[in-house]
């Protein structure tokens, strides 16, 4: 039987999804003739934003902007490091306005906040985990923003290859358990970067891609508890195994979007 696990208090920053919608086609999940229930966005962002409070965190909201139906995923804005804001270049020329809403917020909570000259999509991409680093490129975030990263954050960025377009962030196809473990979906992958996260994580808790499809891999672990999309009952099971927690939140109306339990979450490492 696994050792039971020890949460960590976290600090989320999101943003409710009052204007969301699915207006245009950035990934393969968006077709803008496929209708979206506001409403029922609505009252699942507030059940995970609900379950995050009763587990312990704090969670902290940004004013979401008409005309920005993509607003609500808070993880592509920014990613927080010791306090360290390194803020977002969307690659969509359509979601680049949302950069500006978020670093007012984390100016006027008394951050600083660094503006990448590279492309760069936040938490989407860039995912501290522990010692270092894991940066996607392949599809949104480039090599020249992991490099612009290492030198404002001085923490290892290790750069991880995308090459499914279904998993075209890194928070889709991957999140941090602990300061010592990830669950991951191997083929979302170049190979040389299955092999990279194979000697880093031999012990790592793999995902099929039923479950991947499933957003799964867009989860967010406490260290005990992992706030899960409910569709993804392999891995889910997988990760009681190992002594986490399961927590199921259904965000299937965020899925027509791309986005997800983490896509809709920022954390705040101060």
């Amino acid at each position: 039987m696994a050792e039971p696990r020890v949460p960590r208090r976290r600090r989320f920053l999101v943003c409710e999804p009052r204007h969301f919608a699915v207006q245009y086609a950035i990934n393969p999940w968006m077709h803008p003739d496929r209708p979206v229930d506001v409403a029922r966005a609505q009252a699942q962002w507030k059940t995970l934003t609900d379950v995050y409070r009763a587990h312990g965190h704090t969670v902290d909201s940004v004013e979401p902007v008409p005309g920005l139906p993509d607003m609500v995923f808070a993880a592509n804005c920014a990613v927080v490091v010791d306090g360290r804001v390194f803020g977002s270049l969307f690659h969509a020329p359509e979601r680049r306005p949302e950069s500006l809403p978020f670093d007012t917020w984390f100016k006027s909570a008394g951050f600083d906040v660094y503006r990448p000259e590279s492309v760069c999509e936040g938490e989407g991409d860039l995912v501290p985990a522990g010692r270092w680093i894991l940066a996607g490129t392949g599809f949104r975030t480039t090599r020249d923003a992991h490099r612009e990263a290492q030198e404002y954050l001085g923490a290892p960025v290790i750069g991880l290859t995308l090459v499914d377009p279904y998993f075209y962030h890194l928070d889709t196809a991957l999140f941090v358990l602990d300061d010592d473990n990830v669950a991951y979906y191997p083929e979302a992958f170049s190979p040389g970067s299955r092999e990279v996260l194979a000697r880093l994580y031999p012990d790592a808790v793999l995902a099929g891609r039923e479950d991947a499809m499933a957003f799964g891999l867009n989860s967010v672990s406490d260290g005990r508890h992992v706030f899960i999309s409910p569709g993804a009952t392999e891995l889910a099971g997988r990760l009681a195994d190992r002594g986490y927690v399961p927590v199921p939140v259904d965000l299937s109306e965020f899925h027509k979007a791309g986005g997800g339990i983490k896509c809709c979450t920022q954390e705040i490492r101060s």
